[in-house]
This record gives C-alpha cells, sequence and structure tokens, in this order.
C-alpha cells in the first residue's frame, strides 16, 4: 500500500477518535480551571513570606559566591551588608518565582483555546472525507448515496462545534486568570519592596499579615 492509501485508511476511521480527544482536553481544561480558582483563593502573599525568600536568595547567592570556600555557608556576610546590586536581583528573583506560581498551567488553557478549533476541523475534514468514500461505496444503490453523504458530514460538523465549545471557555478563563495575575503581580512588587526594607534593617514585623484585597 502506498502512502496516500496508507492515509486514506487512517481518515476512514472518521471523527470519533477525535471527539473524544476533545472530550479529554476538555476535561483537563476544567480541571486547570478548578485548581487555579482555589489557588487564587487560598494563595496569599504576605510580606513576612516575602522576605523569608528574600534572605533565602540572598544567602544562596553569598553561598555560590564563596563557592571554593569550604565553609561558604558560615562566612555569608550580614544581610545588612547586602549591596543594593544583590537586593535588587533578589527582588526580582522574588518576583520571578511568585510569577511563575501564578501562571502555572496556563499555558495549557492558553494552547487549548488557541488551537482547540483547528483540532475540530480537523475531525470534520476526516468525517467529510470518510462520507465521501461512502458515497463512492454507494454509487449502485438510488437514492442511497446524497443521504449517506448528509449524514456523513452533519456528524462531521459535530467536531467543529465540540472544538470550539471545548475553546471558548478556555479563553475566557486565560483572560479571567491573566488579569489576575497582573492585579497580584503589582501587589507583589509593592509587597517585595516592603520586605527588602524589612531585610535591609535586619528585621521582620511579627503581626503582619498577608494582603488580602481580592484581585
Amino acid at each position: 500500500m502506498d502512502v496516500s492509501g496508507r492515509f486514506l485508511a487512517f481518515t476512514l476511521h472518521g471523527a470519533g477518535w477525535v471527539l473524544w480527544l476533545l472530550i479529554g482536553l476538555s476535561v483537563m481544561s476544567v480541571a486547570v480551571m478548578l485548581e487555579r480558582l482555589w489557588y487564587f483563593r487560598a494563595h496569599r502573599v504576605g510580606r513576612r513570606d516575602l522576605a523569608a525568600e528574600l534572605r533565602t536568595l540572598l544567602r544562596q547567592g553569598d553561598a555560590r559566591g564563596e563557592a571554593g570556600a569550604p565553609t561558604a555557608i558560615e562566612m555569608t556576610p550580614p544581610l545588612e551588608m547586602t549591596t543594593s546590586i544583590e537586593m535588587t536581583a533578589a527582588i526580582e528573583g522574588v518576583k520571578m518565582r511568585e510569577r511563575l506560581r501564578l501562571e502555572r498551567r496556563l499555558p495549557f488553557l492558553a494552547t487549548l483555546g488557541s488551537n482547540g478549533p483547528f483540532v475540530g476541523l480537523f475531525g470534520t475534514v476526516l468525517g467529510i472525507i470518510k462520507a465521501f468514500h461512502d458515497l463512492a461505496a454507494t454509487q449502485g444503490t438510488a437514492g442511497a448515496g446524497a443521504s449517506t453523504v448528509m449524514a456523513g458530514i452533519s456528524e462531521a460538523l459535530v467536531a467543529t462545534a465540540i472544538g470550539l465549545l471545548v475553546a471558548i471557555p478556555a479563553v475566557v478563563a486565560f483572560n479571567y486568570f491573566s488579569r489576575r495575575v497582573r492585579v497580584r503581580m503589582a501587589e507583589v512588587d509593592w509587597l517585595a519592596h516592603l520586605a527588602a526594607e524589612d531585610v535591609q534593617a535586619g528585621w521582620a514585623r511579627t503581626d503582619e499579615q498577608p494582603f488580602r484585597r481580592s484581585a
């Protein structure tokens, strides 16, 4: 069998497996939406937490700088002696860590939203190919050809509809969570600079409360 024959044999399986694929992707997207919604509601960034992360990054940077010394950790200078360049780098590192946590799994929603309709269209193309193949097989039967094609095309178009049905909620959810990331990162930016002041002063308030403004 030549290459075109192999591809034809593959397409004659129809759009059924594409529909199951879209259903599976839809279940995964709903799971991601629920997980992200729970994360944004439960995860609150506090000034005290950011100060602890800043200290960790600064100590790691000092340890890497003293990598050749056998007692690198013990030789770490006091945090009050941290330079402004090191502190700026640590602040950016903390902000990047927080952004990665907030944007976790969002690329899946973006990819599904942009490619879901194409997956559905692929299923429609497969269904139409199968419909015309069935038409060729029933050419000798009076009246059966048109009904076969119509039934096959109508079934094939379901794949496009399902693809859109999967993609639209994914796009909406991605835009919603992207906005929440921007709002939360504005809060993190402000809190990170406050935490840096605490670290440089060598203390952290014990009565700090997480920033709880809703996004």
